[in-house]
């Protein structure tokens, strides 16, 4: 599946509160978003709209390693057809 080209940092950050990461601090315009359990994992992404797509890409990435999971699997369930 495609990224998306019109996704914000805010927008962003909203989707993965589904997989638990949580809104721990802002440092000018860069958010950083934390999930706890038996690996912490920690995410840094820019409060910009639209994002660029290399750095949603690499997120998108990050995130998916985290989980375990294929980076496609992940996108289509964040932003396939609902």
């Amino acid at each position: 599946m495609r990224l998306p080209r019109d996704v914000g940092g805010e927008e962003l950050a909203k989707l993965l509160g589904r997989y638990g990461y949580e809104f721990v601090r802002q440092t000018g315009s860069h958010m950083r978003l934390s999930v706890e359990g038996e690996h912490e994992h920690h995410i840094t992404i820019p409060r910009h709209k639209p994002l660029k797509p290399g750095t949603l890409s690499g997120i998108l990435r990050d995130v998916a390693e985290h989980r375990g999971v294929d980076r496609n699997t992940l996108i289509e369930e964040m932003f396939g057809k609902k």
